[in-house]
């Protein structure tokens, strides 16, 4: 980076919130998901999450998504995008169900919370920057 480039770099608590953001958004999808079928919510919760927090992660290391964290298009839709496939096969893989009607659930549902958010924080930004 040079004296007088505008490009920051996210600090370290702009980085820790996303990824906490991110969890906390895949959990919640989770926990809702177990809860809207009658099933118990905290007994069966890591079953249910670990495909698809698994999949975050690897959303965050392909995408590199500490390098922008909070970019809708850069890190969103990679993150959100891994999240969904890795967490699909992952689900496959040990033998949880993959139905049709799961997959487009969670599609949405995990664009809504993965890209939404950031999509947000953009919006706030630019309105940020417009009102200097």
């Amino acid at each position: 980076m040079t004296a007088g480039s505008s490009i920051t770099r996210p600090g370290t608590r702009a980085i820790l919130l996303a990824l906490v953001l991110d969890v906390v958004l895949v959990i919640a999808f989770a926990a809702l998901g177990r809860a809207s079928h009658d099933s118990d919510v905290l007994g069966g919760l890591w079953r249910t999450a670990w495909p698809f927090l698994a999949g975050l992660a690897v959303g965050w290391l392909v995408t590199r998504a500490w390098r922008a964290p909070a970019a809708p298009l850069r890190t969103g839709v990679g993150v959100w995008a891994a999240t969904v496939i890795g967490g699909m096969l992952l689900r496959a893989a040990s033998g949880q169900g993959i139905a049709v009607p799961f997959i487009i659930v969670a599609t949405l549902a995990l664009l809504l919370g993965l890209v939404g958010w950031r999509l947000i924080a953009a919006q706030v930004a630019r309105g940020r920057r417009g009102s200097r």
